[in-house]
Protein backbone atom coordinates (compact mmCIF):
# COMPACT_ATOMS: atom_id res chain seq x y z
CA UNK A 1 0.00 0.00 0.00
CA UNK A 2 1.39 3.51 -1.10
CA UNK A 3 1.84 5.75 1.75
CA UNK A 4 1.59 8.57 0.03
CA UNK A 5 -2.11 9.21 -1.27
CA UNK A 6 -2.94 12.40 -3.67
CA UNK A 7 -6.24 13.87 -4.92
CA UNK A 8 -5.97 16.24 -8.02
CA UNK A 9 -9.17 18.62 -8.19
CA UNK A 10 -9.35 22.05 -10.69
CA UNK A 11 -5.12 22.60 -9.99
CA UNK A 12 -5.75 21.68 -6.20
CA UNK A 13 -2.99 18.35 -5.63
CA UNK A 14 -3.64 17.51 -2.19
CA UNK A 15 -1.41 14.91 -0.76
CA UNK A 16 -2.00 13.17 2.11
CA UNK A 17 0.60 11.31 4.66
CA UNK A 18 -1.60 7.88 4.80
CA UNK A 19 0.47 5.76 7.33
CA UNK A 20 -1.41 6.33 10.80
CA UNK A 21 0.06 2.88 12.26
CA UNK A 22 3.18 4.54 12.21
CA UNK A 23 1.81 8.25 13.59
CA UNK A 24 2.90 9.03 9.87
CA UNK A 25 6.54 9.16 10.67
CA UNK A 26 9.09 10.41 8.41
CA UNK A 27 10.37 6.47 7.27
CA UNK A 28 12.71 6.29 5.00
CA UNK A 29 9.86 4.81 2.94
CA UNK A 30 7.36 7.28 3.42
CA UNK A 31 9.75 10.22 3.03
CA UNK A 32 11.11 8.91 -0.64
CA UNK A 33 7.53 8.87 -2.20
CA UNK A 34 6.75 12.08 -0.59
CA UNK A 35 9.51 13.56 -2.46
CA UNK A 36 8.73 11.72 -5.78
CA UNK A 37 5.66 12.49 -5.70
CA UNK A 38 5.98 16.77 -4.60
CA UNK A 39 8.86 16.92 -7.56
CA UNK A 40 6.09 15.36 -10.11
CA UNK A 41 3.52 17.67 -8.68
CA UNK A 42 6.29 20.95 -8.88
CA UNK A 43 6.86 19.81 -12.28
CA UNK A 44 3.45 19.54 -13.63
CA UNK A 45 1.83 22.71 -15.32
CA UNK A 46 -1.56 21.46 -14.17
CA UNK A 47 -0.86 21.52 -10.59
CA UNK A 48 -1.52 25.18 -9.59
CA UNK A 49 -1.66 24.65 -5.66
CA UNK A 50 -0.41 21.62 -3.48
CA UNK A 51 -2.46 20.99 -0.12
CA UNK A 52 -0.12 18.54 2.24
CA UNK A 53 -2.79 16.57 5.19
CA UNK A 54 -2.49 13.71 7.01
CA UNK A 55 -4.86 10.65 7.12
CA UNK A 56 -5.70 9.56 10.99
CA UNK A 57 -5.20 11.19 14.27
CA UNK A 58 -1.70 12.67 13.25
CA UNK A 59 -0.26 15.18 10.85
CA UNK A 60 3.49 14.07 11.77
CA UNK A 61 5.32 12.40 14.42
CA UNK A 62 8.86 13.12 13.47
CA UNK A 63 11.60 10.89 12.51
CA UNK A 64 10.70 7.02 12.58
CA UNK A 65 12.39 6.42 15.92
CA UNK A 66 12.54 2.38 15.02
CA UNK A 67 14.34 2.71 12.14
CA UNK A 68 16.58 5.54 13.29
CA UNK A 69 17.37 3.12 16.34
CA UNK A 70 18.04 0.06 14.35
CA UNK A 71 21.14 2.13 12.63
CA UNK A 72 20.58 0.17 9.51
CA UNK A 73 20.95 1.67 5.81
CA UNK A 74 17.26 2.03 4.69
CA UNK A 75 16.90 0.16 1.03
CA UNK A 76 14.89 4.02 -0.28
CA UNK A 77 16.36 7.12 1.04
CA UNK A 78 16.43 10.34 0.16
CA UNK A 79 18.88 13.18 1.52
CA UNK A 80 16.34 15.40 4.02
CA UNK A 81 17.26 18.63 2.20
CA UNK A 82 15.37 17.12 -0.30
CA UNK A 83 12.19 17.29 1.84
CA UNK A 84 12.36 20.40 4.02
CA UNK A 85 14.72 22.43 1.78
CA UNK A 86 12.50 22.25 -1.31
CA UNK A 87 9.49 24.14 -0.63
CA UNK A 88 11.11 27.69 -0.60
CA UNK A 89 12.44 27.20 -4.45
CA UNK A 90 9.59 25.10 -5.46
CA UNK A 91 7.37 27.76 -7.63
CA UNK A 92 3.87 25.97 -6.72
CA UNK A 93 2.50 27.74 -2.96
CA UNK A 94 2.21 24.73 -1.07
CA UNK A 95 -0.90 24.73 1.96
CA UNK A 96 -0.59 22.78 5.08
CA UNK A 97 -3.61 21.47 6.17
CA UNK A 98 -2.94 20.06 9.36
CA UNK A 99 -5.95 17.92 11.07
CA UNK A 100 -3.93 15.83 13.90
CA UNK A 101 -0.89 16.00 15.95
CA UNK A 102 1.98 17.43 14.93
CA UNK A 103 5.66 17.04 16.81
CA UNK A 104 9.20 16.94 16.12
CA UNK A 105 10.35 17.27 12.19
CA UNK A 106 6.53 17.34 12.04
CA UNK A 107 7.06 20.81 13.02
CA UNK A 108 9.17 21.60 10.68
CA UNK A 109 7.17 19.75 8.08
CA UNK A 110 4.52 22.33 9.24
CA UNK A 111 6.63 25.58 9.45
CA UNK A 112 7.74 24.73 5.82
CA UNK A 113 4.07 25.28 4.44
CA UNK A 114 3.61 28.43 2.47
CA UNK A 115 0.47 28.88 4.32
CA UNK A 116 -0.89 26.67 7.37
CA UNK A 117 -4.06 25.81 9.10
CA UNK A 118 -4.17 23.47 12.23
CA UNK A 119 -7.13 22.43 14.50
CA UNK A 120 -7.15 23.98 16.99
CA UNK A 121 -6.47 21.13 19.72
CA UNK A 122 -3.87 19.07 18.03
CA UNK A 123 -0.83 18.75 20.12
CA UNK A 124 2.32 20.50 18.95
CA UNK A 125 5.82 20.30 20.69
CA UNK A 126 9.91 20.28 20.12
CA UNK A 127 10.05 17.26 21.64
CA UNK A 128 13.60 16.67 20.51
CA UNK A 129 15.39 17.04 23.49
CA UNK A 130 13.60 14.40 25.79
CA UNK A 131 15.03 11.38 23.83
CA UNK A 132 18.48 13.43 23.89
CA UNK A 133 18.60 14.90 20.92
CA UNK A 134 17.91 18.30 19.10
CA UNK A 135 15.42 20.26 17.21
CA UNK A 136 18.63 20.76 14.77
CA UNK A 137 17.50 20.88 10.76
CA UNK A 138 13.85 21.89 11.63
CA UNK A 139 15.17 24.77 13.43
CA UNK A 140 16.38 26.62 10.12
CA UNK A 141 12.53 26.59 9.58
CA UNK A 142 11.06 27.08 12.80
CA UNK A 143 13.65 29.92 14.16
CA UNK A 144 12.76 32.58 11.36
CA UNK A 145 8.84 32.58 12.64
CA UNK A 146 9.64 32.88 16.43
CA UNK A 147 10.81 35.59 18.62
CA UNK A 148 13.83 34.29 20.49
CA UNK A 149 12.82 34.25 23.68
CA UNK A 150 9.80 31.89 22.46
CA UNK A 151 11.42 29.69 20.68
CA UNK A 152 14.04 28.85 23.44
CA UNK A 153 11.02 27.98 26.11
CA UNK A 154 9.51 25.72 23.25
CA UNK A 155 13.07 24.11 21.96
CA UNK A 156 14.68 23.71 25.33
CA UNK A 157 11.72 22.50 27.61
CA UNK A 158 10.51 20.18 24.91
CA UNK A 159 7.01 20.94 26.14
CA UNK A 160 3.68 20.28 24.44
CA UNK A 161 1.52 23.12 23.02
CA UNK A 162 -1.92 23.18 21.24
CA UNK A 163 -2.41 24.61 17.68
CA UNK A 164 -3.45 27.34 19.01
CA UNK A 165 -0.76 27.97 20.95
CA UNK A 166 1.66 27.05 17.39
CA UNK A 167 0.06 29.85 15.51
CA UNK A 168 0.83 32.35 18.08
CA UNK A 169 3.94 31.69 18.12
CA UNK A 170 3.86 32.08 14.26
CA UNK A 171 4.31 28.23 13.45
CA UNK A 172 1.03 28.03 11.39
CA UNK A 173 -1.11 30.54 10.25
CA UNK A 174 -4.32 29.71 11.50
CA UNK A 175 -6.00 27.39 14.36
CA UNK A 176 -9.51 26.29 13.89
CA UNK A 177 -12.34 24.29 15.56
CA UNK A 178 -11.79 20.94 13.32
CA UNK A 179 -16.13 21.45 12.16
CA UNK A 180 -14.00 24.54 10.42
CA UNK A 181 -10.60 23.13 8.49
CA UNK A 182 -11.94 22.28 5.69
CA UNK A 183 -13.55 25.78 4.91
CA UNK A 184 -10.41 27.77 6.29
CA UNK A 185 -8.32 25.70 4.03
CA UNK A 186 -10.29 26.20 0.66
CA UNK A 187 -10.46 30.20 1.27
CA UNK A 188 -6.31 29.71 0.68
CA UNK A 189 -7.17 27.68 -2.05
CA UNK A 190 -9.29 30.01 -3.71
CA UNK A 191 -7.20 33.43 -3.20
CA UNK A 192 -4.13 31.55 -4.47
CA UNK A 193 -6.15 30.77 -7.67
CA UNK A 194 -6.93 34.06 -8.02
CA UNK A 195 -3.12 34.63 -8.59
CA UNK A 196 -1.11 34.40 -11.48
CA UNK A 197 1.09 31.69 -11.44
CA UNK A 198 4.36 33.53 -12.45
CA UNK A 199 3.33 36.15 -10.01
CA UNK A 200 2.90 33.69 -6.96
CA UNK A 201 6.30 32.19 -7.88
CA UNK A 202 7.74 35.51 -8.01
CA UNK A 203 6.70 36.33 -4.68
CA UNK A 204 7.55 33.12 -3.08
CA UNK A 205 10.79 34.55 -4.46
CA UNK A 206 10.71 37.30 -2.87
CA UNK A 207 9.50 35.89 0.34
CA UNK A 208 13.05 34.07 0.95
CA UNK A 209 15.79 36.33 -0.81
CA UNK A 210 14.47 39.98 0.27
CA UNK A 211 15.18 39.24 4.22
CA UNK A 212 18.71 37.96 3.29
CA UNK A 213 19.86 41.17 0.85
CA UNK A 214 21.24 44.67 2.25
CA UNK A 215 18.64 47.47 1.06
CA UNK A 216 20.45 48.38 -1.85
CA UNK A 217 20.96 44.87 -3.27
CA UNK A 218 16.97 44.15 -2.53
CA UNK A 219 16.23 47.38 -4.54
CA UNK A 220 18.32 46.40 -7.27
CA UNK A 221 16.97 43.01 -7.54
CA UNK A 222 13.28 43.69 -7.04
CA UNK A 223 13.40 46.36 -9.64
CA UNK A 224 14.99 44.07 -12.26
CA UNK A 225 11.88 41.62 -11.32
CA UNK A 226 9.62 44.18 -11.63
CA UNK A 227 10.82 44.99 -14.88
CA UNK A 228 10.46 41.52 -16.25
CA UNK A 229 6.99 40.43 -14.52
CA UNK A 230 5.45 43.86 -15.95
CA UNK A 231 6.76 42.69 -19.66
CA UNK A 232 5.28 38.90 -19.54
CA UNK A 233 2.58 37.45 -20.99
CA UNK A 234 1.27 37.12 -17.64
CA UNK A 235 0.93 40.91 -16.53
CA UNK A 236 -0.37 41.31 -19.98
CA UNK A 237 -3.21 39.43 -19.03
CA UNK A 238 -3.91 40.04 -15.90
CA UNK A 239 -3.66 44.25 -16.32
CA UNK A 240 -6.05 43.66 -19.61
CA UNK A 241 -8.40 41.49 -17.41
CA UNK A 242 -8.66 44.48 -15.09
CA UNK A 243 -9.36 47.04 -17.40
CA UNK A 244 -11.90 44.68 -18.81
CA UNK A 245 -13.35 43.90 -15.62
CA UNK A 246 -13.30 40.41 -16.35
CA UNK A 247 -11.31 37.49 -14.87
CA UNK A 248 -8.05 36.82 -15.98
CA UNK A 249 -7.44 33.65 -17.80
CA UNK A 250 -5.49 31.72 -15.02
CA UNK A 251 -8.55 31.44 -13.00
CA UNK A 252 -10.97 28.67 -14.17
Amino acid sequence: MSLIETEMNTGVLTVTLNDPENRNTLSSELTFELVETLDAADNDPEVRVIVLTNAGKVFCAGADLSQRSKGTKPSKSVNPLDLFGRFRKSPKPYIGKISGHCVAGGMGLAAAMDLSVAIEDAKFGFTEVRIGVAPAMISVLCLPKMRPAEAAEAMLLGNRMTGADAARLGLVNQAVPAEKLDSAVQKYVDDLLAGGPNALAATKQLLVHVPEMDIDSAFEWTSKLSADLFQGDEAKEGMEAFLNKRPPNWIK
